[in-house]
């Protein structure tokens, strides 16, 4: 089932001598019902109420539809599943409101956060798009989503302002804007990857600007395995990721990516291919401590805020998840950069013209 087009656009409403945007909120989904029902009831009860819902079916075998319509919203469903790239895409396509609202189908948002989204795109009309931040109370209680997603919240918490990226778990972009560079890579992006970092990339790397409001606060449902989450971060993100830096001919410098962190991940390769001489020399076992040592310096204020929030015992469970993921870091910059140079060189930085757009 295909949704009609819309040609009428909702600018704004005015209460007294306010003029309140209106927003439309996209939700992309492929199945996880249960999480979709708790994304919906979240977004129903906001505080703010110039707004619409757009639930784009990315060709789910559950049924989404009635979920969606008991919860008052809109629902669209398209052929897939192809990504959620070009399930927001099609919400994009037929929103009526002036900014593009994307949430995740496994996200609750508070209820101020639309109004959150509103107040800053009116107070600064030249921001192109603003991201929030998952909270500090993650939904799955097991230790594994406990770190990851504290891990998110983190890096959110420590980017408040200014960013050259884009988060579509919980972020929102200017329509206009967002038609111009042809929205989402539906086309290198079938499954969810890191669709928004490049368009947040380009976007900004155009100069406009993006910032990140850490009072913006999303919660994230889903519950995290190690084979999982390596898997994600190696191929979905790591490597994807390398491969955008390379084709854009900027390190990025945001988020989890920012240099102390780069810096962390080569350190820590150089102290796993430091350990074997130690086997031949036993002083040589001082190089890798103190390579351990420095990284830990480097890292003290996130190993102290897993401490704060969920004890010591906690934060040391942390230690070696936080090295593997350095090391896998390096690994997937590895990969990436050979997968980057065996590619066919291509034109692949989008046009910021409306005329060559996807949408």
């Amino acid at each position: 089932m295909q949704a009609e087009v819309f040609d009428s656009t909702v600018e704004e409403v005015h209460v007294g001598d306010i003029a309140r945007p209106f927003l439309s909120v996209i939700v992309p989904v492929y199945n996880s019902t249960g999480f979709l029902q708790k994304c919906l009831t979240s977004l129903s009860r906001s505080e703010y109420q110039d707004y619409e819902v757009i639930v784009v079916d990315d060709g789910s075998t559950e049924p989404i539809q009635a979920i969606v319509e008991d919860s008052g919203f809109r629902y669209v469903r398209i052929e897939g599943p192809v990504g959620p790239a070009r399930a927001r895409n099609h919400g994009a396509r037929i929103a009526a409101g002036r900014y593009l609202v994307f949430i995740d189908a496994d996200v609750c948002v508070e209820s101020d956060v639309l109004s959150r989204f509103s107040e800053i795109f009116v107070a600064e009309p030249a921001v192109a798009a603003v991201i929030g931040s998952y909270d500090e109370s993650p939904a799955e209680p097991n230790f594994l989503s406990q770190y990851k997603n504290l891990f998110h919240h983190y890096v959110h918490q420590q980017s408040d302002g200014p960013i050259n990226t884009f988060w579509s778990g919980c972020g929102a972009m200017d329509k206009d804007i967002f038609l111009s560079f042809g929205g989402f890579d539906e086309q290198r992006y079938r499954r969810p990857a890191i669709e928004d970092i490049e368009l947040g990339t380009w976007v900004s790397a155009a100069g406009h600007r993006i910032l990140l409001d850490s009072q913006i606060k999303a919660k994230h449902l889903k519950r995290w395995t190690l084979i999982g989450l390596c898997r994600t971060d190696i191929f979905d993100r790591g490597v994807p990721w390398t491969r955008l830096m390379l084709r854009a001919g900027a390190m990025a410098n945001t988020l989890n990516v920012k240099p102390a962190q780069r810096l962390s991940v080569a350190l820590s390769g150089l102290t796993l291919l430091s350990i074997l001489p130690g086997f031949f020399n036993p002083w040589l076992w001082l190089i890798p401590l103190g390579l351990f040592l420095t990284v830990t310096a480097i890292n003290l204020d996130f190993y102290r805020f897993f401490a704060r929030r969920s004890g010591w015992l906690f934060a040391l469970r942390v230690v070696p998840l936080h090295w593997i993921y350095f090391w896998y870091c390096g690994f997937s910059f590895v990969l990436g950069t050979i997968l980057h140079h065996l590619e066919r060189p291509a034109g692949n930085t989008p046009s910021s013209t409306a005329s060559e757009s996807k949408l």
